[in-house]
């Protein structure tokens, strides 16, 4: 059995609402959640959301342990952009530390704190909304729903399909190269020559893939028709409200309380 099929075999996580929301839809709440965060640079904001989002996903169904599992670079790469800003953001009011250009002060762990809740704000809702969909009913919607050109779409799922192959090729092209002997040492340059090796063979395979599709006549400018029918109903209303509820409440708190801070200020 494969790593792909032992992957596939074990029990996937459920979200109890998630899960009934069409993937156009996640993609557009993860938009409408994420972009007037961005416009602001302020700790409250963020907070506000982070803690919405907290208790959206419990009654989701997302538990401690799922959620870690699940967005683990996201909560590794918050801090180390937060120690960034603490180190090197821009500095303003009592200074607590300083060596050569790293500085700490008042408005570094501000802005540290901000960045750092940010991170978690934007990054976490966009993991799990996203994690479990299918390529295939991700292609039926943005075909259907967004309106995208089928040949785009198309090329897309297609390219999508074939990004989980290349784990078994590198795996593959490992035993091999181990079997003749020369896979135990030289760990760089083993890589670089693997790696080339799996540049070429994605080209081939990219290759007569488009040659097959365009033979099957997905490439041509015709009306087309789908095997599923891709829908919207009450939950995908119910996201985008929650997710604009979220946006509006959290740059709300952070107006009202003073902390608004725009991007371009």
């Amino acid at each position: 059995m494969t790593a792909h099929e032992l992957d596939t075999a074990q029990p996937q996580p459920t979200l109890r609402f998630v899960d009934r929301v069409n993937p156009v839809t996640r993609l557009a709440a993860a938009m409408v959640l994420t972009t007037p965060l961005l416009l602001t640079v302020d700790w409250v904001s963020a907070a506000i959301a982070l803690g919405i989002q907290l208790v959206l996903f419990a009654i989701a169904g997302v538990t401690p342990s799922l959620l870690v599992r699940r967005t683990w670079p996201i909560l590794i790469a918050a801090p180390v952009a937060g120690l960034s800003m603490l180190l090197y953001g821009e500095p303003s009011g009592t200074v607590y530390w300083e060596f050569w250009l790293a500085r700490v002060t008042d408005g570094s762990i501000e802005l540290a704190i901000a960045v750092t809740v940010r991170v978690l704000a934007i990054g976490l809702p966009a993991a799990l909304l996203f994690m479990r969909v299918d390529p295939t009913d991700l292609a039926d919607g943005l075909a259907q729903i967004a309106r995208l050109p089928a040949r785009f779409v198309l090329g897309a799922l297609a390219a999508t399909r074939l990004v989980g192959l290349f784990v078994e090729d590198w795996r593959a092209m490992s035993l091999a190269r181990r079997a003749r002997g020369i896979g135990d040492h030289g760990a760089v340059r083993r890589a670089a020559t693997m790696a080339f090796a799996l540049l070429v063979l994605a080209i081939r395979r990219g290759s007569k893939l488009a040659t097959a599709m365009e033979a099957r006549g997905f490439g041509a400018d015709t009306a087309r028709t789908w095997a599923r029918p891709s829908r919207v109903g009450t939950p995908d209303a119910v996201l985008l409200v929650l997710a604009a509820a979220i946006a509006a409440v959290a740059i709300a708190g952070s107006v009202w309380a003073g902390t608004f801070h725009p991007v371009w200020a």
